[in-house]
């Protein structure tokens, strides 16, 4: 069977009618959908290899449906007869939050906020008056079923990790009881579900919305709620209030009526609310559960936005047993359960890392511990196989795509980010001055190098400890502090 790229590169030939002068494999996203990047001699294009048919006709459908409401969604080219590739417009790589992150909280990126809050109001309301939400990918409408999923989503994932006593069914008539109320709001339209800055990319000033296929028939205010609570965003209260401010301005412009704007706020926290714990059991599921570090990180920024919340706004329903479990979680105790500690200028710690040709040896640790964890990479399907790939090593694009895209490596190397870091936290707390980790394969060529970035670069990431990293074959020797 030929493979996926192969595929994807075929098609774009014969789609486009032009040869391409590059062809880019993407970094995996969060689903099972495979991103290329085809270059022609004057443009470049986007395409999708999902094996999910029933996931890309939602995608097409809900793209040109809205496109004629001028929503800014990238234009569908060509779809193959297969419907499991198509090929879109190239939007580029740089999100919302890309560039908040980049300038900070200045007048122009509240105004891509402000852009994209608008567009947004112009796609659920009119774009989602005459929608076929049979198309939807799963449940048509995120009523009362769907907030309870939520619920239990982070009960089950987050909240009964922690293993704190609760009386369990005051707790369900609790959800019960805040899914009626948030279900029975006055206005329903589209619901984009995961409305967040990583899903705005903005070029030349304008924005554009992608990841929307898995929209359904909901409250216009989960999406507001998605994001300006973003955790990652960290906007301030003032830009919540005021933004949300702006966007009921322009609901008002275009619903049939203006909302009551008590009762919209009222609902819009508790969507807020349902949103934050929905993240945070996604990322128990994420970090607890499959045991992904970039998850269990985010939590105790996704706590302390919980506790801001909780403070700061009101819902307009009382549940008690819930009020009672969320002031527990968010106090320092929990938070502290899942803060990592960090090097400082005066930890002794400095962890040497070294990729190695097992044909040569073993590398010697010359520190007073006399050893330390040696990784064997060579049940990873080696790239110097293949003859595209031989002269390069595993810094060169090509190869990251491959190890990235067609092997186990993301999945080897998560595991041992797993086991690192446990050493790693307690050698800092110890006051440890050396730790020595090892990457091993054939020729010390591809997979023992890319592998050893990666463990270097999650290391520095997390705990902003020193790093001594050595490409024993490569001759490549760096420090990191």
């Amino acid at each position: 069977m030929q493979q996926a790229p192969d595929q994807v590169r075929d098609f774009c030939e014969t789609a486009l009618d032009k040869p391409l002068t590059h062809f880019d494999v993407l970094p995996p996203s969060g689903s099972d959908r495979r991103y290329f990047r085809a270059h022609t001699a004057d443009k470049t294009y986007i395409a999708c290899y999902n094996a999910n048919i029933r996931e890309n006709k939602t995608f097409i459908y809900f793209t040109r449906h809205f496109r004629g409401y001028q929503a800014p969604l990238p234009e569908v080219l060509y779809v193959n007869g297969e419907e499991n590739i198509y090929i879109q417009e190239d939007l580029g790589n740089t999100s919302l939050l890309d560039i908040l992150e980049q300038q900070g909280f200045t007048s122009e990126v509240y105004s891509l906020f402000q852009q994209s809050l608008k567009a947004l109001a112009q796609m659920q309301v009119r774009g989602g008056a005459d929608l076929d939400y049979n198309q939807c990918l799963t449940a048509k409408e995120f009523g009362k079923q769907a907030i309870l999923s939520d619920l239990l989503y982070f009960k089950y994932y987050f909240l009964d990790t922690l293993k704190i006593p609760y009386d369990k069914q005051q707790l369900i008539e609790d959800f019960e009881a805040l899914a009626n109320y948030l279900s029975h709001t006055e206005f329903k339209f589209f619901m984009f579900r995961d409305f967040q800055s990583r899903n705005i990319l903005v070029k030349d000033g304008k924005v554009h919305f992608i990841d929307y296929q898995g929209g359904m028939r909901g409250a216009l205010q989960y999406d507001a709620a998605s994001l300006l609570w973003q955790a990652k965003a960290e906007l301030s209260d003032e830009w919540k209030n005021n933004l949300l401010d702006d966007y009921i301005a322009y609901l008002d412009e275009i619903l049939p009526h203006p909302a009551d704007k008590t009762v919209f706020v009222s609902q819009y926290n508790g969507y807020v609310l349902i949103r934050l714990l929905q993240v945070l059991g996604a990322y128990g599921f994420r970090g607890l559960f499959e045991r992904k570090a970039h998850f269990l990180t985010s939590i105790p920024l996704a706590l302390k936005n919980l506790r801001w919340f909780l403070e700061n706004k009101r819902v307009g329903i009382v549940v008690p047993e819930m009020d009672r479990l969320l002031n527990i979680i968010v106090t320092d105790e929990i938070i502290n359960r899942f803060e990592n500690v960090k090097a400082g200028a005066e930890t002794p710690l400095v962890i040497t890392i070294k990729s190695f040709s097992y044909k040569k040896g073993l590398p010697q640790d010359h520190s007073e511990n006399g050893g330390g964890y040696i990784f064997d990479c060579r049940g990873i399907l080696n790239p110097g196989r293949f003859e595209e790939y031989k002269t390069l090593t595993g810094r060169d694009k090509e190869v990251k795509d491959f190890l990235e895209q067609q092997t186990k490596m993301p999945e080897f190397l998560n595991n041992i980010y797993n086991i690192l870091d446990i050493s790693v936290e307690n050698y800092i707390r110890r006051g440890f001055e050396h730790l020595q980790i090892c990457f091993g394969c054939t020729g010390g060529q591809h997979r023992s190098v890319y592998a050893a970035d990666a463990v270097a670069r999650h290391l520095r990431n997390k705990f902003r400890v020193k790093i001594d990293l050595e490409h024993r074959e490569q001759n490549i020797h760096e420090i990191k502090s």
